[in-house]
């Protein structure tokens, strides 16, 4: 129990930790709540419970969009850091991760934009400002998408190699390689249906999913997340 509790500590000091505490709790609360305020209208309490779960969800979504605010600097490093991406074995891995950077930081001036025009900081309508963000957003997570699928082909042609030359230890990291590359498309394959959701009408599926499904879409993005940075943070301390 207190090792739990230690280790739930180390990961909220974090930004990165408590970012991805803060959007698996927003996402569950939507979940919940979106369930709860479904119920009958007998069932007072429930729905009551419901929509306090739901105001809670979108409180914590706004807190999010806030300390969304000065990550511009620290995406902007990155990018600058992987560069063209001389580092990449594969050509089509660099492109679409080249890709994936300018998406991801354009997206960040396109969503402080809406915020404030929210907050009427600025005069100017945030609906287009949104959807541009939105639209940046879904672009990053197919583009992320495509990259997983490259590299698990690439994983799956190293694999058949060690398979021929034998090399166990070699066989058993390309293995976690892949299922690490599978749950980040289901992750991106959850946000993204919550970013199609989020479009304009008209648009494929947007604007029909009820609060409960995209809480449960991001709730498994969110949790697919955290397993990542758990195993990421072992393999480190390893």
């Amino acid at each position: 129990m207190q090792q739990s509790v230690e280790s739930l500590v180390r990961l909220l000091e974090s930004y990165r930790g408590r970012d991805k505490v803060i959007r698996t709790v927003c996402y569950g609360s939507q979940l919940v709540g979106g369930v709860l305020s479904r119920k009958t209208e007998t069932d007072v309490s429930s729905q009551r419970l419901g929509k306090s779960l739901l105001l809670f969800s979108a409180q914590l979504s706004h807190c999010r969009t806030v300390l969304r605010l000065f990550d511009d600097l620290s995406m902007l490093a990155y990018s600058h850091s992987y560069g063209m991406g001389g580092g990449e074995e594969d050509a089509g891995v660099r492109w679409i991760s080249v890709l994936t950077n300018v998406a991801d930081q354009l997206y960040y001036p396109c969503e402080h934009i809406a915020w404030a025009a929210d907050a009427e900081l600025i005069k100017v309508k945030s609906d287009k400002w949104w959807l541009f963000s939105t639209v940046l957003w879904g672009t990053s997570l197919l583009l992320g998408i495509l990259r997983s699928v490259r590299v698990l082909l690439l994983l799956k042609k190293k694999l058949r190699r060690h398979e021929r030359g034998g090399g166990g230890n070699s066989r058993s990291q390309l293995r976690r390689q892949m299922r690490g590359e599978l749950l980040s498309i289901l992750s991106s394959v959850a946000d993204l249906s919550n970013a199609i959701h989020w479009m304009p009408p008209g648009f494929l599926w947007a604007g029909r999913f009820p609060n409960w499904l995209v809480g449960l879409m991001g709730t498994v993005s969110s949790l697919i997340g955290l397993m990542q940075m758990n195993a990421g943070d072992q393999t480190d301390s390893t």
